[in-house]
């Protein structure tokens, strides 16, 4: 019978005993980490944190790159064993934000893979803590085996996830074991059964990242990644290991399809093409369904603070703007601003809640706005349909009261990339002296556009209230490490 609540050391201790030969994970160009690898090195290097006075309870930061990800994956293990807490954090991140998280969480240690620029960061605070770079975890020894898994309560908090930022300070997301691990996964019936390869690029420090980390726990394929993604990587990657599995941002699926990747690369093998972190655009995921010719596409739809609470949906044509229905036991909910429920097709704010042990922030007095009762309040405005579909509107920060009107930036942004010359695209509000705030679009064009062509193309398919009033070429939007449009950063761009 497998249960519901485990240590997570468990899943890679019971998981290395049965076949040590495994590949979990595998970097292109760098390396392979075995199960058994994975549960010996983790092992001593948790032992090596005992010795240099790592106590129960303790936060750990890991500061790692993406051509880190197996040691990485050795010292977030190791924590976990040693009874720490692990505060994964990617080396792309500036000095002052590594600074902020390290000291936010109160981190005792950080362990790291020779960041040069971290010193920077711990020479902002008041008493930085002690640094380690990994090579001296990986090389020392321990007596005997590592803590039992037994002794690590399965309710005890195993790791703080930082938020990406895009709009406000970024905050710290608490997991215990328990959410970790579940649900819980049969050995019999791994997820993604139908690969023998996972494949993605997603960074150290995300969710999406973690998501992947413990795929190689639990999951039937070895999980492979790059450490920096290119279309034309990525693309190769996919066919050299005729990979079954695949998962992307939607940044990413975007520069695959601009990069028309499927013109030079043998995609055949994908089975299963998962997008995660923002909704993908429907003329995007139309797009993908061709590119990747024997694909299921599916949306992804959770968020760091209501993991492992998701909805998934596969691409309709039927419902092409839809991201599905909650799954793996997770509930979904549309509710008015005093909580109370609202009818099918009536818009409110998106609500998820995980079958069991929810996260929460760390450090956070006033948590009431976004965490209720086992609720996490997404921060997005949408709707269901009479079967339960979900739609979202557009985050509630994001939408643009343009004089009487409220306008979809999400729904302005999937009109732009139907036009044939757009190749990315984002929407946003700036300031208007009459109407409080007017519409404005960011695209990165195939050929030169200008707002009168835009306006022309968009007349047909969006209301005059939702044309864009200004126009904005670049050649690439920003973005941040988890492929989130930065959009605070747009609108100082419109203002110069």
């Amino acid at each position: 019978m497998v249960q519901s609540a485990l240590p997570v050391p468990d899943l890679l201790t019971s998981r290395a005993a049965t076949d040590p030969d495994h590949e979990a994970l595998v970097v292109a160009g760098t390396g392979v980490l075995t199960l058994g690898d994975w549960d010996a090195r983790s092992t001593t290097a948790a032992h090596a944190l005992l010795a240099r006075g790592t106590a129960r309870g303790d936060r750990v930061a890991l500061v790692f790159g993406g051509r880190d990800w197996l040691d990485y994956a050795v010292s977030w293990m190791a924590v976990l064993k040693a009874g720490g807490v692990a505060v994964p954090l990617s080396d792309r991140l500036a000095p002052p934000e590594l600074a902020y998280m390290i000291e936010h969480c109160g981190a005792a240690t950080v362990v790291h893979g020779g960041h040069e620029p971290l010193a920077t960061a711990l020479g902002q605070l008041r008493t930085p803590p002690t640094a380690i770079a990994f090579p001296e975890l990986a090389a020392a020894t321990g007596p005997g085996p590592a803590p039992s898994a037994a002794e690590v309560d399965a309710l005890s908090l195993a790791q703080i996830l930082y938020t990406s930022g895009t709009t406000g300070r970024h905050k710290g997301v608490a997991a215990t074991h328990a959410n970790l691990t579940s649900p819980p996964v049969h050995p019999k019936r791994r997820p993604f059964a139908h690969s023998r390869h996972l494949v993605h690029a997603f960074p150290i420090g995300t969710n999406a990242g973690q998501v992947m980390l413990l795929h190689a726990l639990t999951a039937a394929p070895t999980v492979v990644t790059l450490p920096l993604f290119t279309p034309a990587r990525f693309a190769a990657l996919v066919e050299s290991y005729a990979a079954g599995t695949v998962f992307v941002v939607p940044a990413m699926a975007i520069e695959l399809l601009n990069a028309r990747v499927q013109d030079r690369h043998d995609l055949s093998s994908v089975l299963l093409l998962g997008s995660a972190a923002a909704a993908l655009p429907p003329a995007v995921a139309a797009e993908l369904s061709a590119a990747f010719p024997n694909a299921t596409v599916a949306n992804y739809y959770t968020s760091t603070e209501a993991a492992p609470a998701q909805t998934i949906m596969i691409y309709d044509q039927d419902r092409p703007g839809s991201l599905g229905r909650a799954a793996g036991g997770s509930r979904l909910r549309i509710a008015d601003a005093d909580g109370g429920p609202v009818e099918p097709g009536q818009t409110g704010e998106v609500w998820l809640r995980a079958a069991a042990h929810p996260r929460a922030y760390y450090r956070e007095q006033r948590t009431g706005d976004a965490f209720q009762d086992g609720w996490v309040r997404m921060g997005d405005l949408g709707y269901l349909d009479d079967e339960g579909y979900l739609y979202l509107v557009d985050r509630e920060s994001d939408v643009i009261k343009s004089g009487a009107f409220k306008v979809s930036t999400l729904q302005v942004e999937a009109a732009l990339h139907e036009h044939p010359a757009v190749a990315d695209a984002s929407v946003f509000g700036v300031p208007h002296p009459v109407m409080g705030m007017a519409v404005a679009a960011a695209v990165v064009a195939r050929e030169p556009l200008t707002l009168t062509d835009v306006r022309a193309f968009l007349g047909s398919r969006l209301a005059p209230h939702e044309l864009p009033s200004s126009l904005l070429s670049l050649d690439v939007l920003p973005r941040n490490a988890a492929g989130k449009v930065i959009k605070r950063e747009l609108r100082r761009l419109a203002e110069e």
